[in-house]
């Protein structure tokens, strides 16, 4: 039963506790044949599963070179995320990070917001499914744990159009009218492309090192499953990938994430963040910024001008690459290093779009390109680092 289960993947059992029910698949579907099947209706996406593959030795040094490049840079955001967080809830905290992109992350700020914050904090990581919705089993479960609703923040990595975002504020609108509470439906992320997120440390595709594996930088779980093998009374599910135990990064990433930080916070103690808009933005100030009601003031608008331009640049841009690709289902358009990542990992991609070819944070992008023999275009005037355009299979 899902109660008595206490699974979590590859992390350290007080690091998280996935909410997800690990499945023994009989078969896996190849991504050419995956891609048919929900393009065409007739099969939704979270039904099926592609076997993921270990990364190649090229690969891993690009991720390795993406670390010592930008590991500073996701530290220090996290720091500051664990810092609007701390602001913003008083008392314990129950962490829920939407697996998986979302669960390094909750990794770390339950780390920080224990070391640094000196707040309780508890961390689950469930499945949301586009088009399907939030894990009602698993957030449940989570009450009946004992976590007050009001403690509850959801976790992601970044947002790329938003959809996942709409996904959790429709889900969560139904679950406290069903549920008679009233869980905050805003999401905390480190870098919010799409302008929707409640909470971000940044708003710049900036290449978030965690993005660049699947499972084995992320407890060696696979992306949620949700098809017939799921009782009603289950968790959403997932495979184990046991078999890449001995090349998992999941502990040691997340280890050198909180050692960073918690450097970063010894030099420059975080201070909680300012808020104070109806919407639920917060802005965290430098750190070692200005205390006063000015600083704060000038700060937060600045987090709501951020926030706001990027998603006028969003919108714009879907409408304006729908048109000069031909597109009618903007799921085919993935904007963003992470979700350009993903597509070349997990879907079927026409193309791979990037602004600066000879920039480090494509490099990972450019060895699955020429692993998979995707086209390459080189687009100066493109508002992100990278867009995969998913290939449209009733092209030929």
């Amino acid at each position: 039963m899902n109660a008595a289960m206490n699974f979590s993947g590859s992390y350290h059992g007080d690091d998280v506790q996935f909410l997800l029910k690990p499945l023994a698949l009989a078969s896996f579907v190849d991504v050419p044949d995956k891609e048919r099947l929900i393009q065409s209706g007739r099969r939704h996406y979270s039904e099926m599963l592609s076997r993921e593959s270990l990364p190649s030795a090229r690969y891993l040094e690009v991720f390795r070179a993406a670390c010592a490049a930008n590991l500073e840079r996701m530290a220090g955001d996290c720091l500051a995320l664990a810092g609007l967080i701390a602001q913003r809830r008083s008392g314990p905290v129950t962490l829920v990070s939407l697996a998986r992109a979302g669960t390094p992350v909750g990794v770390v700020l339950k780390r920080l917001l224990a070391g640094v914050f000196g707040r309780e904090t508890a961390h689950y990581s469930l499945s949301i499914i586009r088009d399907r919705g939030i894990d009602q089993v698993a957030l449940e479960y989570i009450l009946a744990r004992g976590h007050a609703a009001e403690s509850i923040v959801f976790v992601d990595g970044w947002t790329g159009k938003g959809v996942i975002s709409g996904e959790l504020q429709a889900s969560m609108a139904d679950f406290n009218a069903s549920h008679g509470c009233a869980i905050d439906s805003g999401l905390y992320v480190l870098s919010d492309l799409a302008g929707v997120a409640a909470c971000a440390a940044a708003h710049d595709d900036y290449l978030i090192p965690s993005s660049i594996l699947n499972a084995t930088v992320s407890g060696l779980v696979s992306r949620s499953i949700l098809n017939q093998s799921i009782g009603p009374a289950d968790f959403h599910g997932c495979v184990y990938y046991a078999e890449f135990e001995p090349q998992d990064q999941s502990r040691a990433f997340a280890d050198s994430l909180v050692e960073r930080a918690l450097a970063i916070a010894e030099c420059s103690p975080p201070r909680a963040a300012a808020s104070g808009a109806a919407s639920g933005a917060v802005v965290s100030a430098p750190l070692g910024a200005s205390h006063g009601a000015a600083g704060e003031a000038a700060a937060l608008a600045a987090t709501l001008a951020a926030r706001d331009e990027a998603a006028r640049v969003s919108r714009r841009y879907m409408a304006e690459a729908m048109r000069e690709h031909a597109i009618a289902d903007r799921n085919l358009i993935k904007p963003g290093l992470g979700e350009a990542t993903r597509v070349l990992l997990r879907r079927t991609p026409e193309r791979l779009i990037v602004r600066d070819a000879a920039s480090a944070d494509v490099a990972h992008l450019l060895v699955l390109a020429r692993e998979k023999n995707v086209p390459v275009h080189i687009d100066p005037e493109l508002p992100y680092q990278a867009v995969s355009i998913i290939r449209n299979v009733s092209d030929g």
